[in-house]
């Protein structure tokens, strides 16, 4: 049992951090390079995992990791709703495209729509990005239930680059921001060389489904993109909410 309980922490670990050694993943994890190399050989041999552009000292996940998470989460009714958007968005944009749905304390990337520039981000299927660092994650935790962001809280916010939000008191700000703007931004907090703007798709009150999010390398972020892109994201997932069943209410109305 602890072996299979071995392999499946060190899958759980690839998809987060991919590309990733095995000497990085024995400290990270705490187990001995010879346990966590057992695993990958492992979950190479099952076709869960693959070497990283031929690199055999890197790891990172197979599209057989997503395909499950599709089945299991009910993704691929989403995803066909989601991509027509997604196209409309690029096409508007000029820019990747993600489509992720929240798993656990992470966003889960299961499409991308790449831009044709040649410098863009790149991120595989199946990876794995932090709430409280990813505009997706932000995105989110806007809309999802006080006790949802108090338990992240209470976790602890690691930090992944200079501008990740640790501070609890910051980050419940910006999620106050998040909430009046429609939209959330990421500027390098994941890493630091991609920005990106987002907003959550919602399948009822306090009940984030995905988020789309606009992806952009940094060197092209600037407030004027934010905006133009935040307010495009943002009418795509209210879109999508209402596709995919779901009609917020809005509000009470002015006296006429």
């Amino acid at each position: 049992m602890r072996n299979v309980l071995n392999t499946l922490q060190v899958l759980e670990e690839v998809a987060t951090r991919q590309p990733i050694g095995v000497g990085e993943l024995a400290r990270v994890l705490e187990m001995p390079k010879s346990s966590v190399q057992r695993s990958l050989q492992t979950l190479n041999e099952a076709g869960w995992i693959r070497p990283a552009r031929g690199e055999i000292t890197r790891w990172v996940v197979t599209t057989k990791a997503l395909d499950v998470g599709r089945h299991a989460s009910g993704d691929l009714g989403l995803r066909d709703a989601a991509v027509p958007l997604m196209e409309e968005l690029r096409r508007r944009t000029d820019e990747t495209i993600h489509l992720t749905v929240p798993e656990g304390d992470k966003m889960v990337l299961i499409e991308r729509l790449e831009t044709a520039k040649a410098v863009r981000t790149s991120m595989a299927l199946g990876h794995a990005l932090p709430l409280h660092a990813s505009a997706n994650g932000k995105a989110v935790l806007a809309n999802s239930s006080p006790e949802v962001v108090e338990r992240l809280l209470a976790e602890g916010l690691p930090r992944y680059t200079d501008t990740t939000i640790t501070d609890p008191h910051r980050l419940l700000a910006e999620l106050d921001a998040v909430r009046a703007q429609g939209y959330a931004t990421n500027s390098g907090e994941w890493r630091s060389d991609v920005g990106s703007v987002a907003a959550a798709i919602m399948g009822g009150v306090e009940e984030p489904v995905a988020s789309l999010s606009v992806n952009i390398p940094m060197s092209r972020v600037t407030d004027e993109s934010q905006s133009i892109f935040g307010a495009l994201v943002s009418e795509a997932a209210k879109t999508l909410t209402a596709r995919l069943g779901y009609v917020p209410d809005p509000g009470p109305q002015a006296p006429e």
